[in-house]
């Protein structure tokens, strides 16, 4: 009877691969069953921070398990973000992936140890938001002519400030420069909001800053806006034109944020956090806080939102080189 043993040695193989392959469908089919570290690039108490912990809560409780979130800033973001890359791909590590650190980054610091393209999958897009060019009250500079005509008039004297080298103040700023065909002094600080209180203090001629951090001092006429880099204007400042409507289409940026996790992540898992996060987006406290600031509300699918990331790390890969920007 040994025709019988080649029938009997692959039924035993197959078993033992069903046996080796039943543990992970089991693990995929079970997720989550314990905690999820939900990592943040920045510090407590910031924008991305405070956004992170509203869409975890919310999935903790679609996904029945708690989300803890974990802040790691550093270098931009890097640190974070390369944490996360580095992780186990098994959904139990996932984080927020910002604007800088996967689209920007790579061009500027040019020795990442992480690949944003490569090393982390896209689970959905959070939200995107515009910035708003706005300048002292007591500026002679009331509309985006005004700065042109001065900038051009006296190449290298308007400053703008920003929250640090690479970010969203300072690449929407060198945007601007490089389709209006101007010079200025870009004036770094440590944060956003020190940048701000020295445009305030009239230290400094203008920034670009996120419509959420700009429109309380806005309402009390402490800065004057003049546009904002949405395709439209916001419902926030009817009143107030976007660059495309005063000849600057190309002058459109959004600061965005989403969900990642590592390489190599099974798409269950994948699309399991992706249906949560959705389900979470439709949280009517959460929208109206996430409008109420100026945003634009995410969502959709890993695909639409590694579509986004690649069209804006080639937007921005082409302002950095050609402002020369180099971190600091």
């Amino acid at each position: 009877m040994t025709y019988l043993k080649p029938i009997k040695l692959f039924a035993f193989l197959f078993l033992g691969v069903a046996t080796l392959a039943t543990p992970t469908a089991f693990a995929q089919a079970n997720y989550p069953n314990k905690p999820i570290n939900f990592i943040v690039p920045y510090g407590a108490g910031g924008g991305a921070d405070s956004r992170s912990r509203q869409i975890a809560q919310k999935m903790s409780v679609i996904l029945k398990q708690p989300i803890i979130v974990d802040n790691k800033p550093g270098a931009g973001g890097n640190i974070g973000t390369e944490f996360i890359a580095r992780s186990a791909p098994d959904g139990y590590t996932i984080g927020m992936g910002n604007f800088a650190p996967l689209a920007v980054n790579k061009t500027l610091f040019g020795n990442l140890r992480y690949d944003p393209e490569t090393d982390l999958l896209p689970i959905v897009l959070i939200e995107k938001g515009p910035l708003v060019l706005v300048v002292n009250p007591n500026s002679p500079y009331k509309t985006v002519k005004d700065i042109v005509d001065a900038a051009k008039a006296k190449p290298g004297v308007l400053t703008f400030s920003s929250g640090g080298i690479g970010g969203s103040h300072q690449l929407s700023a060198e945007l601007f420069e490089q389709n209006a065909g101007i010079e200025m002094v870009h004036v770094p600080y440590k944060s956003g909001s020190a940048g701000l209180t020295d445009l305030m203090a009239g230290n400094v001629t203008m920034m670009f800053d996120q419509m959420y951090s700009a429109m309380p001092s806005i309402k009390a006429d402490k800065l004057r806006p003049i546009a904002i880099t949405s395709k439209k204007r916001s419902p926030l400042l009817p009143n107030i034109p976007s660059f495309a409507e005063v000849g600057y289409p190309k002058v459109e940026v959004l600061n965005w944020q989403g969900l990642v996790a590592p390489k190599g992540t099974p798409k269950a898992i994948i699309d399991k956090l992706n249906a949560a996060a959705n389900e979470a987006l439709k949280d009517p406290q959460l929208r109206e806080l996430m409008l109420s600031q100026g945003n634009e509300i995410g969502g959709g699918t890993p695909a639409d939102f590694a579509a986004l990331i690649k069209s804006e790390s080639a937007k921005w890969s082409t302002v950095v080189k050609t402002a020369n920007i180099k971190p600091e």
